[in-house]
């Protein structure tokens, strides 16, 4: 599969004829040049999928084709505009305000990175937009979905597939 389509108007992603519902940001879209960090918008565009992320101690097939790693109790995300590591991962302790990736809620037991301000990351342009598991109706601006919908997508995105959120 080459790429995942998310209807932010009916909240659906379709993945060929398939759609499914999904959960995005609390407020909801907005165009990519306006999207700011902490907002709860999701960003419009297209965005490639850089890697996936999974929890070891959870019941996840790793992708057979797409770039993965285990995560780690002290993994972090930086949301931090002024940390020069912003939009990065990094390792819990950390200097500047980072995202815990190690979640009891298993919103984050499958991560899927997208490339979303990441080349380069421009400060404060928003960080840590993924494709994750849904919990609830909306997101802090990511795109979320079912476990089932989620193992799916992991056993058939290819390593150079996109996400277009629209």
């Amino acid at each position: 599969m080459k790429r995942i389509v998310v209807d932010t108007a009916t909240h659906r992603l379709r993945v060929g004829d398939a759609t499914f519902p999904c959960a995005i940001g609390r407020s909801g879209p907005c165009d990519a040049a306006a999207k700011r960090e902490g907002d709860g918008h999701t960003p419009r565009g297209t965005w490639p999928i850089r890697a996936a992320l999974l929890r070891p101690d959870r019941d996840v097939r790793p992708p057979q084709h797409l770039p993965w790693r285990w995560l780690r109790p002290s993994d972090g995300w930086s949301d931090d505009p002024n940390d020069p590591d912003y939009n990065r991962p990094v390792r819990h302790p950390h200097r500047w305000s980072a995202e815990r990736m190690w979640r009891d809620d298993r919103l984050y037991d499958v991560v899927i990175l997208l490339g979303h301000n990441d080349d380069p990351p421009q400060a404060g342009m928003g960080s840590a937009i993924f494709l994750h598991l849904r919990e609830g109706d909306v997101t802090e601006g990511c795109v979320a979905v079912a476990p089932d919908v989620m193992r799916r997508l992991l056993a058939e995105l290819a390593a150079d597939a996109e996400v277009d959120i629209v």
